[in-house]
């Protein structure tokens, strides 16, 4: 009887634990379906092998939190560390008959490890809940490693090899790449770098009448890549007009162009860009979730903003809010920047310490569950814009209005960003900032879409527009100081950035709540706040 309670005891105890955890994650059968999607788009006898993101080092011995590749995450689902994915086209036996097309590998268990870092999924986990039939350790991998010289091709993404070799570990990222690089054509694959690949291709198709235009081409590209100008042959190539010598050294970079081997580094990122731009059931739930937040984060700010508070206190309450509804983390460092600061695109530093009357830029992101929102709202610090601001918020949130009207199934991919690049113009020119339409300025210097998902930029083959595509539309200007313009628009910067849903008819702004309007934001701006009266003790006394 006392073994039924205590195992009744434990049951309870394990359910409260696993209570209190998120369950509304991508499910298994999601991933799976990826896989088998992905699967589908390999030719016969060809492997895909993704790693997951290494640990990487803040300082000393704190790590930066962890944060999985997206691709790997799609795949599989797993969020640790030090694993691999290998994705075969056909079927596989192993040496006890086993058949089977796809291996993740994972960490072992380690009670030692998980006292310090928590409990890990390791191989069981890995079968149960992510639902593999065949899993391996991390160490297998390196200790039993596959043969990938067998294959007719390997698809990987190209290494950065941005990750530590920690010498008194092993399993590690730096470990399973390497083993990765012995056992398979990769050495061959990269003898030539892509930029010396490209030039050695040049040299090979320029008739040797023409050599002298290559050579001089082949000049200014080595002011970009410094160590082609250490190369043997394209030295050659640039200091001899000797024509007997120009044909063998074309002939001798053909032969290395010719150097057989089974890496692609290019049908990976092709694939994954198609899958991943147009979203499931699933994963437009969890990005919704995600853009909700994000709005709430700004109608939350908007109604706490104050002349006094620094850009760090505001990017506080936005990521407060995230925290509340338990997304993970930030998509991207948040961009809080008050007047001059909002002119600086990628502006992270956020260490104003009074915002007083500037507008205040602020684009920020949510991630719930991997999926990441990009959500940018410019309001004034005091409540109400000026003529100034006025007038070139308005002139934004314009070109943004016209923009998302054509984010439409069939529209393609730079058609928004082309017709608010026109208004803008139009309106600058009205506001004589600029002298004419057809001026060329760095007022509007980005692109006004980029699609969202796992990534904050999210891949995509930016061709046309298709239904379940989630896009950003963030026209803006920038008016920093000193610049060839009446001094009152100096210092103004207005982004306005929205989620847009395409779908079979007409675009759904999935951030929409946010208020963007003028009228709407400053009638947002005078409701009471909840951290009206959180005050904290002044530390400087």
């Amino acid at each position: 009887m006392k073994s039924i309670k205590l195992l009744f005891i434990l049951f309870f105890l394990s359910a409260s634990f696993y209570a209190q955890t998120p369950t509304d994650y991508l499910p298994a059968e999601f991933h799976k379906e990826r896989r088998n999607m992905l699967r589908s788009k390999m030719s016969k006898n060809t492997v895909v092998v993704v790693f997951a993101n290494p640990i990487r080092n803040r300082a000393n011995d704190v790590d930066y939190v962890f944060h999985q590749d997206p691709n790997f995450y799609y795949l599989t689902g797993f969020r640790e560390p030090n694993a691999v994915l290998v994705l075969f086209s056909d079927n596989q036996t192993d040496d006890s008959g086993v058949v089977y097309n796809e291996i993740i590998y994972v960490p072992k268990k380690d009670s030692r490890a998980e006292l310090w870092n928590g409990k890990r999924l390791g191989v069981e986990g890995a079968k149960k809940e992510l639902g593999f039939t065949m899993a391996k350790t991390a160490e297998e991998f390196t200790e039993q490693p596959i043969d990938f010289t067998k294959f007719n091709k390997v698809y990987i993404k190209k290494f950065e090899d941005d990750y530590r070799n920690s010498l008194n570990k092993f399993g590690e990222t730096y470990d399973l790449v390497n083993s990765f690089k012995r056992n398979s054509d990769y050495k061959i694959a990269t003898l030539i770098s892509e930029p010396k690949k490209k030039v050695y291709e040049l040299i090979k198709s320029t008739p040797i009448e023409n050599a002298a235009n290559v050579a001089q081409v082949l000049g200014k590209v080595i002011t970009y890549y410094p160590d082609l100008g250490e190369d043997e042959l394209i030295q050659g190539y640039r200091n001899t007009t000797d024509a007997s010598k120009i044909k063998d050294i074309k002939e001798k970079t053909s032969l290395k162009l010719n150097v057989k081997h089974n890496i692609n580094t290019t049908f990976l990122s092709s694939k994954m860009a198609e899958m991943r731009e147009i979203k499931t059931p699933v994963e437009l739930k969890l990005l919704t979730k995600a853009i909700r937040i994000s709005a709430v984060g700004q109608i939350e700010v908007m109604k706490a903003m104050k002349p006094h508070m620094s850009e760090t206190e505001i990017q506080g309450i936005h990521e407060f809010v995230y925290k509340k509804y338990g997304a993970e983390y930030e998509g991207y460092p948040s961009i809080v920047g008050a007047g001059n600061n909002g002119c600086i695109l990628h502006y992270i530093e956020n260490n104003k310490t009074k915002v007083g009357h500037d507008l205040v830029l602020m684009d920020l992101g949510a991630e719930y569950r991997g999926y990441t929102a990009d959500v940018t709202r410019t309001i004034p610090a005091n409540g109400k814009f000026n003529t100034e601001q006025k007038a070139i918020y308005e002139l934004v949130l314009k070109a943004q209005n016209e923009a998302i009207k054509v984010c439409k199934e069939g529209t393609m991919f730079w058609s928004p960003t082309q017709i608010a690049q026109k208004i803008i113009n139009q309106g600058l020119a009205d506001l004589g900032i600029i002298s004419s339409v057809t001026e060329k300025h760095s007022y509007f210097p980005h692109g006004a879409t980029h699609h969202i998902g796992l990534d904050v930029h999210d891949p995509g083959t930016y061709g046309e527009l298709k239904e379940n595509m989630v896009i950003t539309v963030e026209p803006g200007i920038y008016i920093p100081d000193g610049s060839k313009c009446d001094k009152k628009w100096w210092g103004i910067a207005v982004r306005i950035e929205d989620d847009i849903l395409i779908t079979k008819g007409e675009p759904e702004n999935l951030s929409g709540e946010a208020p963007r309007t003028v009228e709407g934001i400053e009638k947002m701006m005078e409701k009471k706040s909840v951290l009206d009266e959180f005050i904290l003790p002044n530390l400087d006394e």
